[in-house]
């Protein structure tokens, strides 16, 4: 139950709502957006490329400049992707260093 006080700005359409109506729309639209290094935003199942040589942790090997990342997948987190390469399993790239293809 809210009373008249229970009241929070909304900043997508610059108005003040209701904290029920705003629950609702945070429902709604739960997805964050994420965005390559050039401010495209990525989907799942998109094609990056790498903008700069990557040393991989753990894998002894690095990922060079121009290297095509195929089939990503979406992390919760807004600046993470997840994906695959020949030999490195469980590879997570930062997306400040991948552009869409």
């Amino acid at each position: 139950m809210s009373s008249d006080d229970d009241y929070v700005y909304d900043e997508v359409s610059g108005e003040w709502i209701s904290a029920e109506e705003a629950l609702d729309k945070g429902s709604e639209t739960d997805t964050n957006e994420v965005r390559d290094a050039v401010g495209n935003i990525l989907a799942d199942g998109d094609q990056v490329t790498l903008i700069k040589d990557l040393v991989v942790k753990g894998a002894g090997q690095s990922l060079k400049r121009g290297t095509l990342i195929k089939s990503i997948r979406l992390t919760g987190d807004a600046q993470e992707i997840d994906c695959k390469f020949e030999g490195i399993k469980g590879l997570v790239l930062r997306a400040e260093f991948v552009r869409k293809r």
